[in-house]
């Protein structure tokens, strides 16, 4: 065999395995935009949580927005370093349709003060174990703490992002959607 071509097969091979590997992890993550994807959204966008005042409440009247869902608790360090994030987000994103929404896994007590210490000015809301199994069908295999997901305009899942996030990766997820 020729340097040229094995060059060339091992380039093809390397293409081939790095391929693989990203069309993996999108089906890893959920974001190969699959009718189970889809139905996982939907089902999260239709259940029912509980509001700070202990209403029932619904993200379905939110379709029509960029939702960034955020499941987190207060006594998750990494999601009290991000929660400031995500209320300067909102507030900076507002006007181009994108809502932020966080889903506590936490005693509603405990997320009231929480809201007022941070000042956060978008819908927080209380969730049991069926949020959590909703969360992992999802994307978020382990069930950790925090987890985003951002769903389109239309609904569909567009990313689910494991762990704390940094301002330029959630800027870098918003950006395609606006």
């Amino acid at each position: 065999m020729t340097p040229l071509r094995r060059a060339l097969l091992v380039a093809g091979i390397g293409g081939t395995a790095a391929a693989a590997g990203y069309f993996a992890h999108l089906w890893r993550i959920g974001a190969t935009g699959t009718a189970a994807g889809d139905d996982v959204a939907a089902a999260i966008l239709g259940s029912t949580l509980q509001s700070l005042d202990g209403a029932p409440q619904t993200l379905a009247g939110l379709r029509g927005k960029i939702l960034v869902i955020n499941y987190w608790a207060t006594w998750c360090a990494p999601c009290r370093e991000e929660i400031p994030l995500f209320v300067r987000l909102q507030r900076e994103y507002a006007a181009k349709n994108v809502q932020f929404v966080g889903i506590a896994i936490d005693q509603v007590d405990k997320v009231r003060t929480f809201a007022r210490e941070f000042n956060v000015d978008y819908p927080l809301l209380i969730a049991g174990i069926d949020a959590v199994e909703l969360s992992r069908k999802a994307g978020n295999k382990a069930g950790v703490l925090p987890y985003t997901l951002v769903l389109d305009r239309s609904g569909k899942i567009a990313a689910s992002l494991v762990g704390s996030i940094s301002e330029a990766r959630m800027r870098a997820q918003l950006a395609p959607l606006l």
